[in-house]
Order: C-alpha cells, then structure tokens, then sequence
C-alpha cells in the first residue's frame, strides 16, 4: 500500500490538498474555492459550511487519487479568523476574516496605549483590526446579541476540527496569531481576555503544532473515503507552514509570499521584537517562532488593476501575460510614476486602517502599462520596507525564498530582485502551505528528522542586477517619504467617505 501524507490548507479564497510520498515526490493535488462576503468597505465574512464543503471535497478528490487511506492528514489555515459559536455548538454569524477592519476604531486606540503594547510584546501579535482581539471586542460593541450567546470563540481550523472529533482544540499557531495567546509560556493570555470581555471557558484548548488525533466521527470519515482510524495533526497556520514547505528556515533565508496579500517571513530561535513596526511572532512548533510582517495588498491590487484599467474583471493566464509582456517594455521606476499600494489599508510597516491607494507623478506621457509596473513596484517596494525592518533586528537575509501566484510572472520576481538586492529562488514544489503542512506531519512521526533537504533544489534562481538596484534605491527613498506627507490626507478622505 502507498505510503504518503496529505497537508491541506484553508486560504483566503480556497481550500487546497496536497498528497506526497515519504521521499516528499507530490502525487496529486485538489482546490475548491469559495468567495468572501463584502457588502461594503472593511467588511469581509466567509460562510463556515461552504469552507467545510471544499475542504471535505479536497480531501475525498485527493483520497481518490492516491488510493488508500494517508498515513496522516495535516492542517493548514488562515490566521486571524474568528466567529462565535453557540452552547449547540451551531455558528451565531459567519467567520470574519482577517481583511475585515470594522473593528478599527477599537485596534487604533488600543495600539496608542501602554496596554497594546504589554499586549503585542506578550502575544507577538500586531495590534490591528485583522486579530480576533479586536474583532471580539467589536463584536460586544456592536453585535451585543450574538456576544450575550457566545459559548465559545473559534477560528476556521477550530470549526473544521470540531466537525472532525467533537473537540475544541486550536494549535499553538493559530492561538499566537490571535492576541490572546502568550507565546512565551504559551497558554491564553489573561490581560488580553480581559480586555475582550471573555472567559477563558470561552477559548479552545492549545495544543501543540504537532498534536496527533484518531478516531474521526465515523460519519464524517465516510464522508471522506477515509477510516475512523486516519490519524489527524492538527498542524499550523498557513504563514508558518509556507516557510516550511518554501525551505526557509535557516538562517539567513527568508519566504515571502505574494497571493491575494503577501508577507515576508524568517525562521527564528528568538521572539523578534519591534513595537513601531509590530514584527509579528508566530509559534511554528517547539523550537521555532517565525517573524515578519503582512501587507493587505498584493494579488488583490492586480485584479483591481485589470478592472479598472482594463475593464476585465475576470483575466485569464494569457491575460497576465500579455500584460506582463508590456510591463516589461517599461524602464524600472516606470518613469517617474510611484504608487503606494494601500488599496485596502495596509498592515506591515505602517498598521493603518485608513491609508489608501496613491499614484504620484503621473504625466501626459504615462501609460497604462507605467500604472501596472508602478503597481508592482509599490507592492516590492512595501515588502522591502519590512524586510528592512527584520533585518535591522535580526540579521543579514542574502536569499528570498518565493511562493504565491506572483511566481508565474519572470519580471515580477526580477523586480523584487532589483528592488531588495537579494537572490530570489522559487523552490519548485506544490503550494507551499500545503507541503509546510504534510512535513510538518512526516517530522511528527519521524518519516524525516529535518524540514530542510540537500536534494531539494531551486527550480528558478533570479539575481539582481546592479544598475537596476542602484536605480531602485533612488525610488525608494521617495516611497518611503510619501506616506508620513500623506497620511493625514488619506485619513481626512476616509473620513468623507
């Protein structure tokens, strides 16, 4: 029978599984995807059963597929989720996900108090309205109904692993990602809870990333082609696990990650700590944190781009490329046009709700392939920003280590390269999530004593080329000045709107 593993990951926009065998060869991969309720600006829910659905048919195609049941199924999700369940255990609203902002309000004013920071220098969590922190609060404030019912408290991956063993249990990951958690004892955080209103019967119980459990409900096993004795970890969060499945925990290389937003991230025995730029601290497993900061936009910022330049609201591959293909005719800086890409409000470095999108020096001669490039160097120019910040507090990082649907595109990547100066590798494996997910299981039952493998290779290694670095240095001088000059203008507009 087939030895091999199964790491899946609950997205943004999907739910992705991964098969592999114990020489980590992928054998066959699914995806299901599920949209994101957004009636207005700063509200962005997900209904919990439709992500049940594709998550239960990732797993039944990719069973399928492989034939026989896994060893081990691990896994992966999105941070920062969060809804409330009643004393039935039935959802009282949908998930609110981390792009959901209503909450503010409540983040800016924590995070200008001594408490936010006793609160991030304790949890490793940015004080911003993406944490459930916040997002609790909000809920008391102005869902007081829906509060007043509450049993417990739940992210995505709870609400799956309940519907699998009838427990409330979240990882160590997911709970560093929430502002509840202290990563350094690690066990709820009090003073946090306190703040939320909550108790702490109102929480899952943490365990660790490599937390094993058998015995699915049997009805939910048939509904999985899988048997009741199909072991189950528990496994991480998306972030943590694509350092992983990218290779990039050593020392001195880093995994940035550009889908629908991006973030920069690095291995670390050590809690990185920096208030101003709020580095994140995320417990991998028991060794190892992983730091780095978010940003809202990164493929969400094409996608607007290709509506509202181009009128296409749905583009194709070839679509991409063709407009890649012109973005490339345009000289680095795209002669003169910056933009800073804060189309949804922006997370790291600057953790502000309220900043918005900004061309600046657009002229006559400007077309609208110097927008897109603009686009894609304000984007690079945002990482670089907190690349900068990790490096000042924690070393040199010579290599980028790449995932996410911007690893299609060769100008792109070489881009990035100009713009930090560091060797950017595309490991050729499946979605890195859902390889950190299935590694991250091998190690538990020791099939591999390492993440890391000398047989792995780059697929793609891009380095940067001097001039353009030089030129790019010039630029992002000018980035980085234009927002302390604007942000009272983005704050005055969002309050017009």
């Amino acid at each position: 029978m087939l030895t091999y593993f199964i790491g899946a990951d609950i997205g943004t926009g999907s739910a992705k599984a991964v098969a592999i065998d114990a020489k980590r060869n992928v054998l066959t991969m699914a995806q299901s995807f599920y949209p994101v309720i957004s009636r207005r600006p700063g509200y962005a829910e997900q209904k919990p059963e439709a992500i049940w659905n594709a998550f239960a048919g990732c797993i039944k195609e990719v069973v399928a597929k492989s034939g026989g049941a896994p060893v081990c199924i691990s896994i992966s999700s999105a941070m920062h989720s969060i809804m409330a369940v009643d004393k039935n255990n039935e959802p009282l609203m949908n998930f609110l996900t981390w792009e959901d902002t209503r909450s503010d309000a409540i983040a800016e004013k924590l995070r200008n108090s001594v408490k936010g920071k006793s609160i991030y220098e304790a949890t490793g969590t940015p004080i911003h309205s993406m944490s459930p922190l916040c997002k609790i609060r909000w809920i008391k404030e102005n869902q007081p109904s829906i509060f007043k019912k509450s049993f417990k408290f739940i992210s995505i991956k709870e609400f799956l692993w309940f519907r699998l063993f009838h427990e409330y249990e979240v990882d160590y990951s997911i709970a560093s990602a929430t502002g509840l958690f202290n990563i350094k004892k690690p066990e709820w955080y009090l003073p946090s809870l306190s703040f939320c209103r909550i108790a702490l019967s109102q929480l899952s119980k943490p365990v660790p990333t490599t937390f094993i459990r058998s015995n699915i409900i049997s009805s939910i096993a048939k509904k999985l082609h899988i048997t009741t004795a199909t072991k189950f970890c528990i496994g991480a969060s998306d972030g943590c696990l694509a350092n992983i499945g990218s290779y990039a925990t050593n020392k001195g290389i880093g995994a940035l990650t550009i889908g629908t937003s991006g973030a920069v991230r690095i291995a670390t025995r050590k809690t990185v700590s920096n208030y101003e730029s709020m580095i994140f601290n995320y417990i991998l497993d028991e060794k190892i944190f992983i730091s780095g900061g978010p940003v809202n936009n990164g493929g969400n910022v094409m996608k607007w781009m290709f509506k509202t330049f181009l009128n296409n609201s749905t583009p194709s591959d070839d679509d991409y490329k063709k407009v890649f293909q012109q973005v490339q005719q345009i000289d680095a800086g795209a002669e003169g046009l910056i933009f800073l890409p804060y189309l949804y409000g922006e997370r790291a470095p600057i953790w502000d709700e309220k900043a918005s999108g900004t061309f600046i020096g657009a002229q006559s001669f400007h077309t609208t392939y110097h927008f897109f490039r603009a686009a894609i160097e304000g984007i690079c120019f945002s990482l670089k920003n907190i690349l900068d910040d990790l490096e000042v507090a924690s070393g040199k990082i010579t290599q980028l280590n790449v995932s996410g649907g911007f690893v299609h595109s060769q100008i792109w990547m070489q881009v990035l390269a100009n713009i930090t100066g560091k060797k950017i590798c595309k490991i050729l494996t499946a979605d890195a999530s859902c390889m950190g997910a299935a590694l991250l299981s091998m190690k538990a039952f020791k099939y591999i004593t390492q993440y890391r493998t000398t047989n792995i290779k780059p697929d793609v290694i891009i380095h940067p080329q001097k001039k353009q670095v030089q030129l790019y240095k010039t630029y992002y001088v000018v980035f980085k000045n234009t927002y302390p000059v604007l942000k009272s203008t983005m704050h005055a507009l969002n309050e017009l709107r």
